[in-house]
């Protein structure tokens, strides 16, 4: 379903993401891990097209991404969560779910998006801005999945965020992959949500990837260790 090959990314004479290679079936979620500074949002903005590559390739089905601008990519079926959520904050609930609705011929939130996420229903007339961090979380999803995306992207989404409401989202990450078998990559460096929610389990260090693990086979040790400061 998605694929990137060697993809490289800079910042002025800095490389980033150093010839990055994966490739996430329909319905898998990779939970893409490092410690900061380790090239994880900057790939992200890459793969999204907020961020130029110096080299590489990014495929969604049969579809080639690169160099395509990043409202196209959301047409060809790439979503993002951005890490920090960039929710409207003077818009309500409803209408920041319904920025997720541009494209569609109806401005009518889908039920399913509420059922996944109750709590946007109950506050939904609120300002985005009046959230909790996690339901800010909560709502910068149900704004993505808006667009009905057949990837979604998801940069740090445990960050800033009380424990309670993070198995809430691995719950709700879960249910969204059986109700619309879609490919999840959550960049992240909580290994205990990433165990909750992913197939198989990437480390990036310094740009590159430098370990790979399937969840049941996850040498949880070793990549603490990677993620030790």
């Amino acid at each position: 379903m998605f694929e990137v090959d060697r993809l490289c990314v800079s910042y002025g004479q800095s490389q980033v993401v150093n010839e990055v290679s994966f490739a996430a079936a329909q319905n898998e979620t990779i939970a893409l891990m490092g410690r900061n500074g380790m090239g994880k949002s900057t790939l992200f903005k890459a793969l999204m097209g907020v961020l130029p590559t110096r080299g590489g390739t990014i495929r969604l089905a049969q579809s080639e991404l690169t160099g395509l601008p990043s409202h196209r990519r959301v047409q060809q079926g790439l979503a993002y969560v951005p890490q920090g959520r960039m929710i409207f904050p003077a818009l309500t609930v409803l209408e920041n779910i319904q920025t997720g609705l541009e494209k569609s011929r109806s401005n009518q939130v889908p039920n399913e998006l509420f059922e996944l996420f109750p709590v946007l229903f109950e506050m939904r007339h609120r300002k985005g801005g009046n959230l909790s961090g996690g339901q800010q979380q909560q709502l910068a999803i149900a704004r993505a999945l808006a667009t009905n995306p057949r990837v979604l992207l998801l940069d740090e989404p445990t960050e800033g965020i009380q424990p309670s409401i993070i198995k809430d989202i691995a719950n709700a990450l879960n249910e969204i992959r059986k109700l619309r078998q879609i490919t999840l990559i959550v960049s992240e460096q909580v290994l205990s949500f990433a165990l909750a929610v992913a197939d198989r389990i990437l480390v990036l260090e310094r740009g590159r990837i430098i370990h790979e693990d399937r969840r049941e086979d996850a040498d949880v040790a070793k990549i603490t260790g990677y993620l030790s400061v």
